[in-house]
């Protein structure tokens, strides 16, 4: 058995998806691959606290929420899942809100993204497939040719990982992108001169639907995670110092930003969490580089304002699991040849709704006294448009993932 202090030698494991990444992207993936009959190993840098821990994204598309009951996650969503119709667009002191039911036929869920992982944790652990949490010196070789590997090190254990096909599923900062070679592909980005200061508080949603306000001190968003917690943001600076933003202080902004002539605010409650979020459009092209396929975030990034960080990952790696399936099923390549030029269009359309709706409700440092009065005609059109109410609706919900 050797001492405490012998590291085993290096285990060799075979596979034939190799993923890196266990937040929604790589979990969904593997769920919908194990569905197939397609063996995955998940191997993931962080501790799975922190995982199911980082509050993040809320709003699931109906084309989310029916993919995760297909794929038989979805139960505890069902039942504790606040599915909404709709949402209120708030400016010059009037809420007025765009039913997406009546629109569309549609809804979104709220429901957080750490409930989502939890939810596919506990599908894959109860599976019995390898999900290697606290992974350390994870690196790949081996995309550009037959047989891409990963080697890391779990608890002392060397592991070599041989797979046919290897998903990076790690997020913008992770090592999947980065292990493309310069020239191999292009990023588009773009930086937005403002932030979110976002809270989450103990205290019941005042209002059944989510609110977003643009008000002449900025932005402002009333969400919820529960029954019991209401998500909330103000827009500020790049560089905002958290400590200078006391809980009053918070409360009385949020309050300033929503006012309403009907009285509505936000209820207060113990502010359990607060940290800002620096806002970022960001697309890698292409999203394949030989056997390595990226999905979700680290491929692409859109500010929160539109709700689709989440929704697109979702739309990625369901594409990448049937192309997957197709491949292992009938040998065939042709979804896998197309797999990142079918992803770009659905995320080029996510990247100018979540841009638009950035635009359409924020006040940037540069803009002008005119900037806020056509923003104020825009929305005022906005809400007085069939039309215009209808394709903020239809992208709100989620176009079609095909």
């Amino acid at each position: 058995g050797g001492g405490p202090f012998m590291i085993s030698p290096m285990a060799v494991v075979r596979t034939q998806v190799g993923i890196i990444g266990a937040g929604p992207a790589g979990l969904l993936l593997a769920r919908l691959l194990q569905l197939e009959g397609i063996d995955t190993v998940v191997v993931e840098r962080r501790s799975r606290e922190y995982v199911t821990e980082r509050v993040r994204a809320g709003v699931l598309e109906q084309g989310t929420t029916e993919l995760m009951v297909e794929a038989g996650t979805g139960e505890r969503m069902q039942r504790e899942g606040l599915r909404h119709t709709g949402i209120h667009l708030a400016f010059s002191g009037q809420r007025h809100h765009i039913d997406f039911q009546e629109l569309t036929g549609r809804s979104i869920t709220v429901y957080g993204q750490n409930e989502v992982v939890k939810d596919l944790i506990d599908a894959h652990l109860a599976t019995g497939r390898p999900l290697h949490f606290e992974a350390e010196d994870v690196a790949i070789a081996g995309v550009d040719g037959a047989r891409p590997l990963v080697r890391c090190r779990v608890a002392d254990q060397e592991l070599e990982i041989h797979c046919d096909f290897l998903a990076g599923c790690d997020g913008f900062h992770g090592i999947c992108r980065a292990s493309i070679p310069p020239g191999q592909w292009h990023g588009y980005e773009r930086d937005y001169p403002f932030a979110w200061l976002g809270i989450l508080a103990q205290a019941a949603p005042s209002c059944d639907e989510l609110v977003y306000s643009l008000h002449e001190r900025g932005f402002a968003l009333f969400s919820m995670r529960s029954p019991a917690v209401t998500r909330l943001y103000l827009q500020c600076k790049v560089d905002e110092a958290i400590e200078s933003w006391t809980d009053d202080r918070i409360w009385e902004e949020l309050e300033a930003r929503f006012q309403c002539q009907d009285g509505w605010r936000p209820n207060r409650g113990e502010i359990l969490q607060k940290g800002v979020t620096p806002m970022r459009s960001f697309v890698a092209e292409p999203m394949r580089y030989g056997n390595l396929f990226l999905a979700g975030d680290a491929a692409h990034i859109v500010p929160p304002t539109g709700a689709k960080g989440l929704n697109l990952a979702v739309a990625d790696v369901r594409r990448l699991s049937r192309a997957l399936a197709a491949f292992y099923r009938d040998g065939r390549t042709d979804m896998l040849d197309t797999y990142s030029e079918k992803c770009l269009r659905r995320v080029w359309k996510a990247q100018r709704f979540s841009w638009w709706m950035t635009s359409l409700l924020h006040r940037s440092p540069e803009s002008s006294e005119f900037d806020y009065r056509r923003q104020l005609a825009e929305l005022d059109y906005l809400v007085s448009s069939r039309a215009a109410m209808t394709s903020l609706a239809e992208n709100y919900v989620g176009l079609p993932f095909d």
